[in-house]
């Protein structure tokens, strides 16, 4: 790049599938900003992960966006909208691994049909689409086998949700190689951020205190996760757009920061920010150990991003702490935005003994 607001390369057009979603909403304003002149193409099906909230006004009422409603998996309308992008973002997924055991065929029909779907129009577009970036994720990893996982660690997916996340990964990398499109493939660990929905450990912890109800923790809280800033996925992203083609095209990347927390001390770091620091003086129950393991559960994951450090220069630059106070304020000053949302925190599941559990 030429200075860090200026891009020295500038698409024509940027689609982002899942664009009103938590993290693909955190990387359209943040896009937004970088690319001026640039127009954007969100296509979402507005399940209920996705918010027209997401979208700034600013942005949806602007000449340079377009907002298609539309399904993934709707070729004809996927091909048009693919037609007209230079840049294709893919992150529409269904992405809650409780809910995948709840409804497991919706993730399969969504990440791994959908992804062919995106995927084959690619393909169609190959001499205009300049590069196909798909989201993965952490969860195709399993539990560690080693104490960070790097892009060598074996896929091990422990639950419906990571199966189906492996398969749309394993199916992008088949693409490139039978078919040499410009993919990448990119695997975030666990992100956090604002406007992230009330189904995730973090939401649903700040959204607890504030209702002054318990934290539910599953199993011991020892499970322990790499927690990696939107903001920093969102420049990730933009070092991949920016990169010759030499360099990440038919690449997978990790990203994420080489730190682990478990969730006991999210806990403990949230009850702290928002119950010790003077600011905000409320009642509040104790967290209680109360819910068994999620079937599924991976107990630790812990990111090695030295490769899209060496290739790309890529840094994480915030950390859990550092950002964990300003999405608490975001979550005291938009109520409005999740209130609605507080009964879907929890999902029931039926354990193997038959119990039927709310997690």
């Amino acid at each position: 790049m030429t200075s860090k607001n200026k891009p020295k390369y500038e698409p024509k057009s940027i689609l982002i599938t899942g664009g009103a979603g938590f993290i693909a909403s955190n990387v359209l304003r943040y896009f937004w900003k970088q690319y001026p002149n640039t127009h954007f193409h969100v296509l979402d099906a507005l399940t209920y992960a996705g918010d027209m909230k997401n979208i700034d006004d600013a942005i949806h009422s602007s000449d340079r966006f377009t907002f298609w409603y539309g399904d993934i998996r709707n070729e004809r309308l996927v091909d048009k909208i693919i037609s007209q992008s230079e840049i294709v973002l893919h992150l529409a997924a269904e992405t809650h691994v409780t809910r995948s055991i709840y409804d497991d065929i919706n993730f399969f029909e969504t990440d791994v049909i959908g992804t062919q779907v995106i995927a084959n129009a690619v393909l169609r577009h190959k001499k205009t689409v300049k590069r196909f970036i798909h989201i993965s994720t952490s969860e195709v990893y399993g539990t560690a086998m080693t104490e960070d996982m790097d892009e060598s660690h074996p896929l091990q997916p422990q639950s419906p949700y990571a199966a189906a996340k492996t398969g749309a990964d394993r199916l992008v990398y088949s693409y490139y190689h039978t078919h040499k499109i410009p993919a990448v493939i990119v695997r975030p660990f666990n992100a956090f951020g604002p406007n992230q929905h009330l189904e995730k450990l973090i939401p649903r912890f700040i959204t607890s205190v504030l209702l002054k109800e318990p934290m539910t923790i599953h199993g011991d809280g020892s499970s322990s996760r790499d927690f990696v800033h939107v903001i920093d996925i969102a420049r990730a992203l933009d070092m991949i757009i920016q990169a010759s083609a030499k360099d990440v095209e038919g690449e997978v990347f990790n990203v994420g920061t080489n730190k682990v927390t478990s969730v006991l001390e999210i806990a403990q770091l949230i009850e702290k920010l928002m119950l010790d620091n003077g600011k905000q003086k409320m009642e509040f129950s104790e967290y209680t150990l109360n819910v068994d393991d999620r079937p599924g559960q991976v107990n630790k994951h812990l990111c090695n991003y030295n490769k899209i450090k060496k290739c790309l220069g890529w840094e994480p630059t915030i950390t859990l702490e550092g950002g964990m106070k300003d999405i608490i304020d975001w979550y005291v000053n938009n109520r409005d935005w999740w209130e609605s949302k507080v009964w879907m925190r929890q999902v029931p599941i039926v354990t193997e003994t038959g119990k039927v559990e709310f997690h």
